[in-house]
C-alpha cells in the first residue's frame, strides 16, 4: 500500500452487511496487537507525541486495514486468521519495537523530552539496521551524536550515533567536507547534536568479526533549535546578515560567499524538464524574512537531500553555490538560483509537531459497537496536524466513516459501497469520480488515476477501501450528509484484492454473448447501426469517447453471461463479463467467438461445478440488455473453480 506521502486503492468486491467480517476482524486484530502499556507509558509527561499513535494505543484503524490486504494480495490463494495476525504483529513490532527505550543512553532519554518534531517518511531505526543488515540509499537516519573521536592513529573522524527508538547505536565514519565542524573545540558536530542524514552505505561486519559501520556521506543535515541559547546565537550571527535580496551573481562570481536563512515553502518536482539530460532535479521553494523567494535546486543523486527536509521549517544554507537561470536550464523571472555545492552545509531548525484532540462521534458508537469504544474508553483522541492546519487521520485509532469527515484532513481511509461512478473526459489526465456509500451516508470521491483503472474495472455494488486521501470541502454543490465535494487525490494504485467469499455452484448457464468492451475503463461498448452507411459506430457511454478509430489495443472482446447459482439453501441469478466469466466458462472469449455456431451452443456443461464466487449488487441498470427485471442485479466480480 501507499506511504503517508502516497495513497492507494484496493477493490473487495462484496456487499458490506451490518456484521461485516472484514471490519469485525479489523477490530479483532487491534486488540491483539495492541501493546499492553506499562506505568511509563501511561504517563503522558514521558510520551513522545511523534511516537503515540492516539490516547487510545495501538495501531490506527486504517493502518490495519491496509496490512491486512497487502497480505492478502501477497497471498493470492488464501490466507488464514492466524497468517494475517503474525504478519500484522511482526510489522508492528519492527515499526515500534516496544521496549527498546528503557535501554537508551540516559543522553538521548534527556533529549527525547523536548522531541516535538514529526517523523520523517523515510525514518529508519539503528536496530532495523542491525536486524536487517542493510540500508538503501534513500533511507533517513534521524541521530543523535553520542561521540565524536577520531580513530587512533589516523586522522578520520568517527561519529557514533543513536536515536529515538533504539537501543543500539552505531558508527558513522565522517565525509570530509564535514571536518570542519568537528574538529574545532567549539565544533557543532558534538556530544547531543541532532542530525539528519541520508545516503548512507552499511559496510557490513565480515566472517563474524567486527561490527556494521556506515560509510561517509555527503548528506548530512545538522538540526538546530532555536529554543537552545547556543543555536539561537548562531542562527542570529551566521544567517541573519544575509537576506535573499543581498545576493549578487557577480560578487559570487568573484568569491563572496552566502549564508542564508528561510522557510521551506514547498518541496517538489522541477516544473520544467531537461532536454539535454536525464538527470533528476528537485526544487525547494523557499521564502526567506522579508518575503522574497528564492529556488533551492538539486541534481541527480542530491535528490535525496529532500527527503531530509519539511514544509515549514527553516533552512540555513552556508556557503550555497549560486547558479543563473541559465546555468541550471530553469526558466523563471529570477536572475539565478541556489544549488546544493561542494561547500555547501545545511542546518535544519524543524517545524514542531502540533496536534489537535479530536472528538470521538457518537457516530462511531453505532458504527462499529459501544464494546470496541468502551474497552479503550477514549471519547477523544490526540492527531498530528502540519503546518497548514491540516490534520492527519493516518493513526486515527478507528474506522472512518463519512459523517466525521471534515474540511482539511489528510490521512483518511474510506471503507465503502460505490453507488455511482461517473468519468470526466475533458479532465487534464485520468479522472475517475465515484460516489462512496457507508451506513453513514455518502460523499462523491474524485480519483485521479496514475493509469486508466489501474485496479482493474469498477462497477455499481463493488465494495472498496480508499487510503491516503487528502479532503477539502469545496463551496459548490451539497452531497449527503456533508456540505461540499470531496475531492480525493490518489496516485499509487494496487492489484484488485477478493475480500468476503461465499461458497456456490453453478446450477445453469442461460446466456452466453461476446460484446466489445473498452479496454480503459472495462465497460461494454455501444454499437450504433448509422443510417447513412452500412457501418456501425463504437461508443463508450461510460468514457463519452468514440471507440471508431481505436479498435486497436483499447476495443477487446468480452463475456457477458448470465448464470443461475446454487447453494445448499437458495439459488439466485447473476450475471458476470471479463475474467469472471472466462474463469468460470474456462476459455476466452476470443477463443469462445472463433468457435462453430453448433459448439456454441452446446458448451458449456457446467451443472453441479462448484466455484468460488464473489457477488456484488450491482442494481438493475448495470445488468446489460435482454435482463428486464432486477433479479439479475447480482454480479460475479471474481470466480475461482475447485
Amino acid at each position: 500500500m501507499g506511504d503517508s506521502n502516497g495513497a492507494s486503492l484496493i477493490e473487495i468486491d462484496d456487499q458490506e452487511e451490518v456484521e461485516d467480517p472484514f471490519l469485525a476482524f479489523i477490530d479483532y486484530a487491534r486488540t491483539i496487537i495492541s501493546p499492553e502499556e506499562d506505568e511509563d507509558e501511561k504517563d503522558e509527561s514521558k510520551r513522545d507525541p511523534s511516537e503515540a499513535m492516539t490516547e487510545a494505543g495501538g495501531p490506527g484503524w486504517g493502518w490495519v486495514a491496509s496490512r491486512i490486504l497487502k497480505t492478502c494480495t501477497a497471498y493470492s490463494s488464501g490466507v488464514t486468521a492466524a497468517i494475517l495476525l503474525s504478519d500484522l504483529s511482526q510489522a508492528w513490532h519492527e515499526q515500534n519495537k516496544p521496549g527498546m527505550s528503557k535501554k537508551k543512553p540516559e543522553l538521548i532519554d534527556q533529549l527525547k523530552k523536548s522531541h516535538r518534531r514529526r517523523r520523517l517518511a523515510n525514518t529508519v531505526t539503528i536496530d532495523s539496521i542491525y536486524e536487517k543488515n542493510f540500508l538503501s540509499m534513500n533511507s533517513v537516519l534521524e541521530a543523535v551524536i553520542i561521540n565524536a573521536d577520531v580513530l587512533p592513529g589516523t586522522n578520520i573522524f568517527m561519529l557514533t550515533l543513536g536515536d529515538f527508538w533504539s537501543s543500539n547505536t552505531i558508527d558513522l565514519y565522517l565525509h570530509r567536507r564535514y571536518y570542519e565542524l568537528v574538529e574545532t573545540p567549539n565544533g557543532i558536530l558534538r556530544k547531543g547534536r541532532e542530525v539528519l542524514i541520508t545516503g548512507c552505505y552499511l559496510r557490513t561486519a565480515r566472517e563474524g568479526f567486527g561490527t556494521p559501520r556506515l560509510l561517509p556521506t555527503e548528506y548530512l543535515v545538522v538540526l538546530l533549535d532555536e529554543d537552545q541559547d547556543d543555536d539561537a546565537i548562531l542562527i542570529a550571527a551566521q544567517f541573519f546578515s544575509d537576506t535573499f535580496s543581498s545576493v549578487s551573481l557577480d560578487s559570487f562570481n568573484d568569491g563572496t560567499s552566502y549564508s542564508l536563512y528561510a522557510r521551506i515553502e514547498s518541496i517538489g518536482p522541477l516544473e520544467s524538464e531537461l532536454t539535454f539530460s536525464t538527470a533528476h532535479r528537485r526544487q525547494i521553494s523557499l521564502v526567506d524574512g522579508d518575503g522574497d523567494r528564492l529556488k533551492f535546486i538539486l541534481w541527480g543523486e542530491q535528490v535525496i537531500v529532500a527527503n531530509l527536509l519539511s514544509v515549514g521549517s527553516f533552512l540555513g544554507l552556508e556557503r550555497p553555490y549560486i547558479s543563473s537561470l541559465e546555468e541550471s536550464a530553469m526558466e523563471g523571472k529570477d536572475e539565478f538560483c541556489l544549488e546544493y555545492g561542494s561547500a555547501t552545509h545545511l542546518y535544519l531548525v524543524p517545524s514542531t509537531l502540533q496536534e489537535e484532540r479530536v472528538c470521538v462521534a457518537l457516530s462511531q458508537h453505532q458504527c462499529q459497537g459501544s464494546k470496541l469504544l468502551g474497552s479503550v474508553g477514549v471519547s477523544q483522541v490526540t492527531l498530528p496536524r502540519d503546518a497548514d492546519g491540516s490534520i492527519d487521520f493516518s493513526n486515527y485509532p478507528f474506522r472512518t466513516i463519512i459523517t466525521d469527515i471534515r474540511d482539511k484532513t489528510t490521512g483518511i481511509s474510506l471503507y465503502g459501497v460505490v453507488t455511482d461512478i461517473s468519468c470526466d473526459p475533458n479532465a487534464t489526465g485520468v479522472v475517475y469520480s465515484l460516489k462512496i456509500e457507508d451506513t453513514t451516508g455518502a460523499i462523491w470521491a474524485k480519483l485521479h488515476f496514475t493509469n486508466y483503472w489501474s485496479v482493474g474495472r469498477l462497477g455499481l455494488g463493488h465494495v472498496v477501501y480508499v487510503s491516503g486521501l487528502s479532503c477539502k470541502i469545496t463551496k459548490e454543490n451539497y452531497l449527503i450528509n456533508i456540505n461540499g465535494i470531496l475531492v480525493f487525490e490518489l496516485y499509487v494504485l494496487f492489484h484488485l484484492y477478493t475480500s468476503l467469499i461465499h461458497l456456490d455452484k453453478i446450477d445453469q448457464c442461460h446466456n452466453i454473448n461476446t460484446r466489445l468492451a473498452h479496454s480503459l475503463c472495462g465497460h461494454f461498448i455501444d454499437e450504433e447501426s448509422s443510417s447513412s452507411s452500412s457501418s456501425s459506430s463504437l461508443h463508450c457511454s461510460f468514457c463519452r469517447v468514440s471507440c471508431n478509430n481505436n479498435t486497436g489495443s483499447e476495443v477487446v472482446r468480452t463475456f457477458h453471461i448470465t448464470i443461475t447459482l446454487a447453494d445448499e439453501e437458495t439459488r439466485l441469478y447473476a450475471w458476470c463479463t471479463g475474467q469472471s466469466a472466462a474463469a468460470i466458462l474456462q476459455i476466452s472469449p476470443d477463443e469462445f467467438y472463433d468457435l462453430p455456431e453448433d459448439d456454441r451452443l452446446m458448451y458449456p456443461s457446467l451443472e453441479n461445478e462448484w466455484f468460488l464466487v464473489t457477488l456484488a449488487n450491482s442494481g438493475s441498470r448495470n445488468s446489460g440488455p435482454g435482463h428486464e427485471t432486477e433479479a439479475t442485479c447480482w454480479e460475479i466480480t471474481r470466480a475461482l473453480k475447485i
